[in-house]
């Protein structure tokens, strides 16, 4: 490797023009060297596949019953009519059509909390494979629903595709995040981010009513989740499981190496101290089994870790964003948006939410985890602040305004809010904690989920515009949070990241630094000077 002098700004202007370029000509070296090293095609492959399968069908999901919304209503009211030869009232057909929206979170709630159980025994690999079988039945009950004059078959289905949804957005982040070198893990982190964006877009595009935004299309509208889910499905198992899950769960050596061969560069010198890195984490785990969820509430040696994965992953509900996906048309609407130029300007909002996203994925490698965190939970502040000032003036420009601050709220949420809370539960947990972690963090974020989605109707004709009050105090609230609490974990180990967090343990229960330290070393810890048995593989190899 070529040697790489590093030079500091004060210093820059000394340079000549030649001695410029040749700078930039080998730094530019080095970080392709560093991601040809690391990013290779299988790596990236199954993080766009996992992301596709997976994020993207939850993304659409969220976003998919927003455009027939009108037709859906129509055909539950229509069919009670043929049924019971009575019509709905408005508030009755309201309170049915909000259990349509929030039911997804049940779901998902419930899938949250299986991921402990679903992992221990199939692998983040094989619970995603087995539970798309979940999103296939559900897009079968909700395409047949309306030949079948069923509204249930549509709460059903939407109940089925939550399962999934909840399984996923908790597997998908802890997968990605154990096969990824530390380099990338943030980039990688952040991938499925992407994909839940174009969820959202696809939903919103293909929502139009010059496709299938159309009364007679809307089941087949619904139904095109399973697509993703198929695609999942027939490529997935062609790839190893985490090389993490091999050696710290079920102590295969011999897989854990051939995973890490396929994921990384056959000839990489770092292979080696990976696997190095997972026996230390192994050996301080050895008097350990995965945790339940009631032992991680009790272990105070992860008490901060703990209190911050809840914070953020209800804030992240809690943001107002759910409210903005699931009633975008309702609420520009509100706003003064003419009706005709409502859908298009729905749409525009999903590619802001695309561009965000890659924006997010792009830099959180090289400016962090906590700007992009804080950053956007504060921008959305300010948005859903912005939202109720544009809603109270009824000024002809201000519905502009309204939308402007729509798009902030997207925006803001998509950088960082969108992915980091799912990262960084996976990066604060070593592997014994990880499951409940995500146990924990999943079902509060689906149950904040289902709240946004049922009460939100109701809020807003209470409440008026003062409801997106409440979403700004929340998204200040956990950026304050975030800012006095939450360390940067970007180019962490797992275990470094861990060791970042004794301090304040120690502190909250009055222990010595020493015997916390001493504690972990039992269950949480890390074992210095730790030599490897893996090393007659590579030496195979």
């Amino acid at each position: 490797m070529p040697t790489v002098y590093f030079v500091s700004s004060k210093y820059s202007d000394c340079l000549t023009d030649a001695q410029h370029q040749e700078y930039s000509v080998l730094t530019s070296s080095l970080l392709f060297s560093v991601l040809a090293q690391h990013l290779t095609w299988p790596l990236l492959a199954v993080a766009i596949l996992t992301s596709f399968g997976s994020s993207m069908a939850y993304g659409y999901n969220l976003a998919v019953v927003n455009s027939p919304a009108e037709y859906i209503k129509g055909f539950y009211n229509d069919t009670i009519l043929e049924r019971f030869n009575q019509s709905l009232s408005v508030p009755h057909l309201v309170l049915l059509y909000s259990a349509t929206v929030s039911v997804f979170a049940v779901g998902g709630m419930i899938g949250s909390l299986l991921v402990g159980l679903l992992v221990a025994k199939f692998g983040q690999k094989g619970t995603l494979v087995y539970s798309t079988l979940l999103m296939l039945l559900g897009g079968l009950l909700m395409g047949f629903s309306r030949v079948l004059h069923s509204p249930e078959m549509v709460i059903l289905g939407r109940f089925m595709t939550g399962i999934h949804s909840g399984i996923s957005l908790s597997v998908v982040p802890m997968y990605l995040g154990e096969i990824a070198p530390k380099n990338l893990r943030g980039f990688l982190g952040l991938i499925p981010t992407i994909f839940i964006c174009l969820g959202v877009f696809a939903a919103q595009v293909l929502g139009l009513s010059e496709l299938l935004g159309k009364e007679k299309d809307w089941p087949l509208l619904l139904s095109l989740v399973m697509a993703p889910a198929l695609v999942e499905l027939l490529f997935l198992p062609w790839f190893p499981e985490s090389p993490r899950y091999l050696l710290i769960q079920k102590e295969d050596v011999a897989a854990t190496v051939r995973a890490l061969t396929w994921y990384r560069n056959r000839y990489s010198s770092n292979i080696q101290a990976e696997v190095e890195e997972m026996q230390e984490e192994q050996r301080s785990l050895t008097s350990l089994e995965t945790i339940s969820v009631f032992q991680l509430i009790a272990d105070c040696s992860v008490r901060w870790q703990l209190v911050s994965v809840i914070v953020i992953n209800i804030g992240m509900q809690l943001s107002g964003i759910d409210a903005i996906w699931f009633y975008t048309n309702r609420i520009f609407e509100k706003s003064g948006i003419p009706m005709q130029y409502i859908q298009y300007t729905t749409v525009g909002t999903g590619a802001i939410e695309v561009v965000a996203g890659l924006i997010g994925s792009l830099t959180i490698d090289r400016v962090g985890r906590r700007p992009l965190l804080i950053g956007g939970f504060s921008f959305m502040g300010f948005s859903c602040a912005g939202i109720t000032t544009s809603l109270l003036f009824e000024v002809p420009w201000m519905h502009y305004a309204s939308v402007a601050c729509v798009i902030g709220i997207i925006a803001g949420f998509c950088v960082g809010p969108a992915g980091v809370p799912f990262l960084m539960t996976a990066e604060l947990f070593t592997q014994s904690h990880r499951p409940a972690a995500y146990i924990i963090g999943g079902a509060l974020n689906w149950l904040s989920n289902f709240t946004v989605g049922f009460v939100f109707p109701f809020l807003q004709m209470s409440a008026g515009a003062y409801c997106y009050l409440v979403f700004c105090g929340v998204c200040w609230i956990v950026a304050i949070y975030a800012y006095i609490v939450i360390p940067e974990t970007r180019n962490k180990t797992f275990m470094e990241i861990s060791q970042m967090f004794f301090s304040k343990n120690a502190a909250r229960y009055h222990v010595r630094l020493d015997e916390v330290q001493l504690r972990m070393f039992k269950g949480y810890g890390t074992l210095e000077n730790s030599s490897t048995d893996f090393e007659t593989y590579f030496m195979d190899e």
